[in-house]
């Protein structure tokens, strides 16, 4: 496989920048090739702005219709072209972060921002004109292994932790970014306790690492609820007879107890 990975900590001798390169070297070992893109020392710009599209600043900017222009004419600014090749070029991506504030550093962020474009990671349609998303979109046919630590211990960032269950806090990331755009997205490694990691928990962190990339080609992702596979309504909302009664996040996988929904999108009788 090609691996693209995207690494934002500002201090290649933490935890962070240990796991980065143990991972990178095992991705070798099984045969893989990898590419990086370290976002601190690269020095990436993760502000959107006129520049990107080679737009005129006199002029108002509509970011979604200027973005898919510019990628249309390949007036994209070159740093934004670069990680396209690298996107393009990949079909795994891993994505490393310190989770801050209960989300990603803004350097992170800022490169989902210009990156992942209109008309590129989003924004295309199918022959039919519909806009293909959730699990359909322009980086469809690509593994998604999200890889983040935290301060905090493992007990508390379960279900019942104080602060949330660890998949519900990626959620935007996880869903709303990467499945969004079509990629079929693995469950994360969280790394709890990162501040206080002695040596046998840094070891430990490196040999489950090292399990989630040996599976990176195989292992089954998390299973999201498509778009277009009929469990949502026009107005995209699960359909009733799905998860009834709850509003939680993980309504939206599928589960095997799940009623399969038949071509007039009633539900029918068997496990989907």
């Amino acid at each position: 496989m090609n691996v693209l990975w995207v690494f934002a900590h500002p201090d290649g001798r933490s935890l962070n920048g240990a796991l980065h390169d143990h991972g990178a070297a095992t991705l070798r070992r099984e045969g893989h090739s990898v590419r990086h893109s370290d976002l601190y020392a690269m020095g990436w710009n993760p502000l959107v702005g006129p520049a990107d599209f080679g737009h005129d600043p006199a002029d108002r900017l509509l970011v979604g219709a200027a973005a898919e222009r510019a990628h249309a004419s390949g007036a994209l600014a070159p740093d934004i072209r670069a990680e396209h090749g690298k996107l393009s070029w990949a079909d795994a991506l891993v994505v490393q972060f310190p989770l801050w504030w209960y989300g990603m550093p803004a350097i992170l962020k800022g490169w989902f921002d210009r990156v992942f474009v209109q008309g590129f990671a989003f924004g295309v349609t199918d022959g039919d004109g519909r806009t293909l998303r959730y699990g359909d979109g322009g980086l469809a046919g690509r593994r998604a292994l999200v890889v983040t630590t935290a301060g905090a211990r493992s007990s508390s960032l379960g279900p019942r932790g104080v602060h949330g269950a660890a998949e519900d806090l990626l959620f935007p990331l996880l869903h709303g970014t990467l499945f969004y755009t079509g990629m079929d997205v693995l469950p994360p490694l969280v790394v709890a306790g990162a501040d206080r990691a002695a040596p046998a928990d840094q070891a430990a962190a490196a040999a489950a690492l090292d399990a989630r990339l040996r599976a990176l080609p195989t292992a089954d992702p998390i299973a999201y609820r498509s778009e277009r596979g009929g469990d949502y309504t026009d107005d995209l909302t699960l359909r009733p007879a799905l998860a009834p009664g709850r509003t939680d996040l993980s309504i939206h996988r599928r589960r095997p107890s799940d009623q399969a929904i038949g071509r007039d999108n009633e539900p029918t009788s068997g496990a989907a």
